[in-house]
């Protein structure tokens, strides 16, 4: 075995995807998500142990430690939301809640996990989610954007703080096929039109991220920290039509 890799929304799309991709590579997996019977099915495909757990409750990241050990090569926060109102109709409520999950929560998950990415010899690594939102300017998207914006201040000041012995990344996907994108994807002639404004001309599939997400978390990716990867079939930076 390589190591262990702790993964938060290890049965979410992206998560559950890099769960299989990192267990073909040899690592062991421990994973972390609310809803039971998605977690128990693909935990038990590739053998990961798991903890059924919402980031939301703060009593959720130390009795994930206990069950996960300690000693992790890696740790993954791939927990988010998408929550697309125009300002005028956010509430406190949505900010919060928006915060919680995919700010707060990764920065406490984090935390936890610091002794036992500690404690694995040689440098670990840790991988968080942002939003191609973050460096974008869209419509609906106040709340997320903050939030994510959050997460990459977060993975900038931690990589700094906890360099050599742990990397910190984070990948910011455009619009990819998951479940908590599915008010977005379950209309195809809406997926067809958004994939035009992209350069590779489609919306991004979770095999997509997590090809990425594997290479930072392996040894390959090793003189790689404090970076915001862009995965997003060109979206941020190209603009292919006039």
């Amino acid at each position: 075995m390589l190591g262990k890799i702790l993964i938060y929304g290890g049965n979410g799309g992206i998560g559950s995807a890099l769960a299989r991709k990192l267990h073909a590579k040899g690592y062991a997996l421990h994973l972390v998500g609310r809803d039971e019977s998605r977690l128990q099915a693909v935990a038990a495909e590739i053998s990961a142990g798991y903890t059924v757990a919402d980031v939301e409750d703060i009593s959720t990241f130390a009795r994930v430690m206990a069950d996960a050990g300690d000693k992790l090569t890696g740790f993954v926060y791939a927990v988010g939301t998408i929550n697309l109102k125009m300002l005028p109709r956010l509430t406190q409520d949505d900010f919060m809640r928006d915060f919680r999950i995919n700010s707060l929560g990764a920065a406490l998950a984090f935390q936890a996990a610091i002794p036992a990415l500690k404690a694995e010899e040689g440098t670990s690594s840790a991988l968080f989610f942002s939003s191609i939102a973050v460096a974008q300017g869209f419509a609906a998207h106040s709340s997320i954007a903050m939030a994510k914006g959050a997460v990459e201040g977060l993975v900038k000041a931690t990589a700094a703080e906890l360099a050599p012995k742990i990397r910190v990344n984070a990948i910011a996907p455009s619009l990819t096929r998951t479940g908590i994108a599915s008010s977005l994807t379950a209309n195809e002639q809406m997926v067809a039109a958004i994939g035009l404004l992209h350069a590779m001309q489609r919306i991004g599939e979770p095999e997509d991220v997590a090809d990425a997400a594997a290479f930072l978390m392996s040894k390959e990716s090793s003189w790689m920290t404090g970076q915001i990867i862009h995965i997003d079939g060109g979206r941020s930076t190209l603009r292919t039509k006039g």
